[in-house]
């Protein structure tokens, strides 16, 4: 097991999570399955990426030395804005047998990759995912906000089973997969998932594994709970407000993964959680209150809303899809050779906060050029990710799974 290498790639957009990245950097150095390296992927940000150049100047691939697990690469997102082209970054350039994926707002314990690498030990499996827990910046949760809906905040929610499981789908900010998935099946798709400019979209893990499964029908895909991730919630995502959106875009996000893999498996999950999981977070709900439990009624009102919102959005989103204004992107993610680091694109960085000015957007793929990965010194190796337009179909999988933010 010691000998599985990880690349983990964060993903990274905003100076305003400095500390936050810091952090998320921090907690892979101190893994006790040390990391082969760290890869931040920066999203548009000139500014952050020298920042984030000048930090880590001295740890190894940008022209220092680094002790075994503190390597960390700095490089910019190759393809469009979003989450998706930004982890396709970093598994184009990882060297690692196994890619995991934290995301940058969250620190991981210290056996985080250890327990990654046990799930591994049956050559069928082909991700492993992890149990996310919420930090909330008010130092604890809403009593208004239900379990159920924890994926709206990017964690592991009631519903979910516990322990070592087989599953649908993993949740993308503390997942890992071999590298090997990736040749199977592509990469990432854009056009769905996070845009900085757009709702707070997801799914985009989901449409993956799905694809995954199909490309490779004896896959096994597995959550391990003991590998354990602390993620931030900003004050801003404990507000109802964001709970409503949230929800919405996660409807808008499934319409448009069921429009690709057909409902039967792009809801298959769906169906238990809304049929057996919610009903009865509201039936608790309403004992609590009934009980005089503080927050029983604003959770089980919460769960409504939620279901509401959620439909709300998959109607929007379905209609869309039919009139052919949905579809995203993937493809094989194909190595490219590289040269030196190159002065980085100075235009405005778009807002990717869920309190932006941004359109609410349609999950329209951006079809601009790729360009090859900037290179942190001219013997690097780097990628691009080619893409084709999926549109309106795609392919099924199998097994449970769940949301993620």
């Amino acid at each position: 097991m010691s000998d599985r290498r990880f690349s983990v790639v964060i993903c990274v957009y905003t100076e305003d999570r400095w500390e936050d990245i810091l952090a998320a950097v921090d907690s892979v150095r101190k893994q006790s399955l040390p990391a082969l390296e760290t890869l931040l992927v920066v999203d548009h940000n000139p500014v952050l990426l020298d920042r984030l150049f000048e930090e880590y100047k001295e740890s190894g691939a940008q022209g220092g030395s680094a002790a075994e697990g503190e390597e960390v690469r700095v490089l910019a997102n190759a393809g469009p804005r979003g989450l998706s082209a930004g982890r396709n970054t970093g598994i184009a350039v990882a060297r690692g047998e196994f890619v995991a994926f934290l995301d940058d707002d969250a620190v991981a314990e210290r056996d985080w990759l250890r327990y990654f690498a046990e799930g591994y030990d049956d050559p069928r499996v082909m991700a492993v995912g992890g149990r996310t827990t919420a930090a909330w910046a008010s130092g604890r949760r809403p009593r208004w906000f239900p379990e159920e809906f924890d994926w709206v905040v990017g964690c592991t929610y009631r519903g979910l089973p516990p322990g070592k499981v087989r599953v649908r789908n993993v949740l993308g900010g503390n997942a890992s997969f071999r590298r090997s998935a990736f040749d199977a099946c592509g990469g990432f798709a854009t056009g769905i998932g996070r845009d900085g400019d757009k709702r707070p979209l997801g799914c985009e893990e989901t449409e993956l594994c799905i694809r995954l499964a199909a490309a490779l029908p004896e896959a096994v895909l597995l959550i391990d709970d003991r590998a354990v991730i602390h993620h931030k919630v900003p004050a801003v995502r404990e507000r109802f407000a964001y709970f409503r959106t949230r929800s919405y875009a996660e409807g808008l996000s499934k319409a448009l993964v069921a429009r690709s893999v057909g409902a039967g498996k792009g809801l298959e999950s769906e169906r238990r959680y809304t049929t057996r999981v919610l009903p009865a977070g509201v039936v608790r709900g309403l004992r609590d209150a009934v009980l005089g439990r503080p927050g029983g009624a604003g959770r089980a009102g919460a769960i409504v809303a939620g279901v509401a919102a959620a439909a709300g959005g998959y109607a929007v989103g379905s209609a869309r899809a039919r009139r052919g204004g949905a579809t995203f992107s993937s493809g094989p993610i194909a190595p490219v050779p590289s040269g030196p680091r190159p002065v980085p694109d100075r235009s405005p960085v778009q807002d990717r906060s869920p309190s932006g000015s941004g359109a609410a957007g349609s999950a329209v793929p951006d079809t601009s050029p790729v360009a090859p990965v900037p290179s942190e010194s001219p013997t690097s190796s780097v990628a691009t990710v080619s893409t084709v337009s999926t549109g309106s179909t795609g392919s099924t999988g199998s097994t449970a799974g769940g949301h993620s933010d």
